[in-house]
């Protein structure tokens, strides 16, 4: 005999109330860029700092061009772009 849709749906309602809360994050929580303090705690994720696309290092000496390309990330974190050139936190 085939099961009934409530009776699947308390099975389904059992397994996802032993999910917790906090696990389960909002389409806008998922998609915001993650902020850092400082450079430090950014370059422990991106080693060589993060940019615009499209972004160059502006240096008088050898540019970095190994930075992670992401705007959102790079938005969030644009304080720590001291040099205004559009990669923050940028390393050799």
């Amino acid at each position: 005999m085939p099961r009934s849709i409530p009776a699947a749906a308390t099975v389904l309602g059992l397994v996802f109330a032993a999910v917790p809360a906090t696990l389960i994050a909002s389409p806008a929580e998922a998609a915001k860029p993650r902020t850092f303090k400082n450079c430090t705690a950014l370059n422990k994720v991106y080693p060589h700092g993060v940019g615009r696309p499209g972004a160059r290092d502006q240096t008088s000496g050898k540019p970095v061009t190994t930075f992670k390309r992401n705007g959102k990330v790079y938005a969030a974190n644009t304080k720590s772009d001291r040099d205004k050139d559009g990669i923050a936190c940028e390393k050799a």
